[in-house]
């Protein structure tokens, strides 16, 4: 058996190596191969451009930036989303060109570009500044560069890079883009072995350069040098940016586009995370959470295979709580594909509505990248199902899902929340040293079993836990709301001992702590606060128990819950990846948190399902490896948002593994006629007692649908002046339906009574 899982583990291994390895690459090729498509179908050529239809008209009522999506190509029809906002992909010579073709569309402008990795050849050889840099390229120990394809390089930035991105993009500042997103800052474990690396360990440290595998202080060390370099190199382009705001009196704003935490740990990569909300100009994060990340396999009861939905609802959730309390925001990313283009048009859609859901049940969050490269969504061909070999554009009723949904996006600043579920208020503390432990000779467990036995034990009872960040607990009021967090020191260190006299007055005054732990993790006898500087503390959970009062001389009983003024903390003594393995593991587990919350007056409860209310929209998922019992039946009158056709539906039950996106009609339907759902952009016009006018755009060459409130059926719909017959009235429900084919441009649809 032994042997057999190891074989096991090695080929998932390679798997994973290459997974990663190829669609970053592909990602780059990608973007390039559309951008030159979208040139083509544009006709842009030298002297000239193709004339572009007219913009969508402004909506005078909506001055929010709700929804987004990025491209490396000019306008076309097949990426035409008609999103608040249009991000326009790379620094080169032609983006003036291509954001006016979205600017003339009517689209607010953003740019974003890559931090570790673009073509940026005149910095690596020199041209930027005489300096040759190809040795800041990642480097392995076998000495072979980091390649995203190419001699387009992962990046270790030196002091210089920082500046060269910065005159990139004021080509962008220039042509009058209202923000920039520098995205993914990414060192990869496996690099830390080229001279550019070397020169900076001796200036960082002020001592010789040590190869990170040859111990896990090394490792460690390594990796919070990288944590700083793309800090740094951030710093330098958000202080420009910030220049150029001073000097202009504009207010671009600046994001970063980056992984969650925990994926980043998974995958191996550094990056510098919490760390960005406090530096100097810096407006938040987009959280780049979609199928490609969220189908990594972890563990549960012994069990390793993918968890789409709820490993996407811890990786969204930890990107909320970067920013939670700190006046930062987040934009969601959705994926209507993903970068790997071996799946079917099926396992997408299945896979993007686990996704879509798990972001809707962060109510704080109301801003969304609905698609990054929608002309690989919308002009792409993926395989199909039954013939892998031959491929397919994606179905016509999957594109009007997804505009659906893309609208439906516009609406989700919602003042009313409400939860069925099980107990609220838990968090699993999580530290951005997560991403420090997992390289050689001893990285952490290979699934990051130590953050997930902790937390899919009580999202897998429908306990909507969330990532809690460790660094964030000095920010005022962070910890508003939680009633228990579970907090182990496997797999990650707090890199300051001033996050722990929050936790302690956290619990003082009533929070529960559970703290799962056996201090064996090798990495607590690094060189670190803990145990320097007069220190001399064998673990950083002995400095916590101090500031808690509880004198580590005499440790407290086995699984035994200790009153701390009003809270109190239970020490189990286990390795959480260990729980993670087992099925007795998940109960003992459970077991132990049940008593806190006893002991505490938290009222428990579990269920099989997570149920919010938004305003008028329910989000749903039915959960497998749930508590047993009958599936929860929601009764009423709903259109579900994933359903092409927007019909209405009386029972929804969420049985394991469903996911909802539900509008209530009973909540959303007002006494004036009204669009409730449409699969294309639908800007209210004209209106009578007689007449409706919309105006209506989407993309190209896809079926379109309008869902509407009114009392009485139209006697003729007209699209740019042509008779509409494709609609349905329902005299019971007084809602109409109109079909018709989406356009790249706007046309009137126009309704008489």
């Amino acid at each position: 058996m032994r042997s057999i899982r190891a074989e096991f583990n090695q080929r998932f291994t390679l798997r994973l190596r290459k997974t990663l390895a190829f669609p970053r690459r592909l990602k780059h090729f990608i973007a390039m191969r559309f951008m030159a498509v979208g040139f083509l179908a544009l006709g842009l050529v030298v002297g000239g451009a193709a004339e572009l239809p007219p913009p969508f008209p402004a909506d005078p009522s909506q001055p929010l930036e709700r929804t987004c999506f990025q491209t490396a190509a000019p306008w076309s029809a097949a990426g035409n989303l008609r999103s608040d906002v249009a991000i326009v992909y790379g620094i080169d010579a032609g983006l003036p060109q291509r954001l006016q073709t979205w600017r003339d569309r009517g689209y607010r402008l953003h740019l974003m570009t890559g931090v570790s990795w673009g073509n940026y050849q005149d910095y690596l050889y020199g041209r930027f500044d005489g300096i040759n840099h190809e040795d800041e390229a990642q480097t392995e120990r076998n000495g072979k560069k980091i390649s995203h394809g190419g001699d387009v390089y992962y990046m270790c930035p030196g002091t210089n890079f920082g500046k060269f991105l910065s005159v990139g993009v004021q080509r962008a500042l220039d042509a009058g883009v209202e923000a920039v997103h520098l995205e993914e800052p990414e060192f990869w474990v496996r690099g830390g072995y080229s001279e550019g690396f070397k020169r900076e360990w001796r200036t960082y440290y002020g001592e010789d350069w040590q190869p990170p595998h040859s111990s896990v202080e090394a490792q460690w060390r390594a990796s919070k040098l990288k944590y700083f370099l793309y800090r740094r190199a951030l710093q330098q382009v958000f202080d420009h940016i910030q220049a150029f705001n001073q000097r202009t009196g504009r207010q671009v704003r600046c994001y970063v586009p980056t992984h969650s935490l925990l994926n980043y740990a998974h995958w191996n990569i550094v990056s510098p995370e919490s760390s960005l909300a406090r530096l100097a100009g810096c407006d938040g994060y987009i959280a780049q959470v979609w199928t490609g990340t969220s189908r990594t396999p972890n563990v549960f009861r012994g069990k390793l295979r993918e968890r789409t939905f709820e490993t996407a609802f811890l990786e969204y959730g930890a990107m909320q709580n970067l920013v939670r309390a700190t006046g930062r925001g987040v934009w969601y990313l959705n994926d209507p594909v993903e970068d790997n283009p071996k799946y079917d048009w099926e396992d997408y859609r299945v896979n993007w509505e686990s996704t879509l859901v798990a972001s809707l049940f962060q109510p704080a969050v109301w801003q969304y990248e609905v698609a990054p490269w929608p002309e690989r969504v919308f002009a792409g061909t993926y395989p199909r199902k039954d013939h892998p070999t031959e491929r397919e554009a994606i179905p016509p009723a999957y594109a009007t899902e997804l505009q659906t949904v893309m609208n439906a996006l516009n609406d989700m600043k919602q003042s009313r929340v409400e939860w069925d579920c099980g107990t609220t208020g838990l968090g699993v503390v999580v530290s951005d040293s997560l991403m420090f432990q997992r390289g050689e000779p001893t990285p952490s467990d290979a699934h990051l079993s130590h953050v997930y036995g902790l937390a899919l034990p009580l999202l897998k009872r429908g306990l909507p836990v969330t990532p809690v960040q460790l660094e964030n607990l000095t920010v005022t009021n962070y910890l508003d709301g939680f009633r228990l967090l579970l907090l182990s020191y496997h797999g990650q260190k707090p890199l300051t001992p001033e996050v722990h006299a929050p936790l302690a007055n956290w619990v003082k005054h009533g929070g529960a702590l559970v703290v799962v732990d056996d201090d064996t993790d090798p990495y607590n006898r690094v060189r670190e606060w803990w145990n320097s500087d007069g220190r001399s503390y064998a673990t950083p959970r002995e400095h916590l128990f101090e500031q808690l009062g509880l004198a580590s001389k005499s440790p407290l009983a086995e699984g035994a819950f200790t009153k701390v003024g009003k809270g109190g903390v239970l020490w189990l003594r286990q390795n959480p990846a260990k729980l993670a393995s087992s099925a007795e593991g998940d109960a003992q587990l459970v077991t132990a948190i049940k008593q806190v919350a006893s002991r505490t007056r938290l009222k428990w409860r579990e269920t099989n399902h997570l149920l919010l209310r938004r305003g008028p929209y329910l989000i749903a998922a039915g959960l497998d490896e749930s508590v047993p019992g009958e599936a929860k039946e929601l009764r009423g009158r709903f259109v579900n948002l994933f359903d092409p056709l927007l019909r209405v539906r009386a029972v929804v039950p969420l049985t394991p593994g469903s996911r909802s996106f539900l509008l209530d009609l009973k909540t959303a339907r007002g006494s004036e006629p009204g669009v409730l759902a449409s699969a294309c952009k639908a800007l209210p016009g004209k209106q009578s007692a007689n007449q409706i006018a919309l105006t209506v755009e989407g993309v190209g060459n896809t079926p379109g649908i309008v869902l509407l409130h009114a009392p009485k059926p139209p006697r003729e719909v007209t699209l740019r002046g042509q008779p509409v017959k494709d609609f349905e009235y329902s005299v019971a429900e007084k809602l109409l339906w109109i079909h018709f084919q989406n356009e790249a441009h706007p046309s009137e649809l126009e309704l008489r009574f």
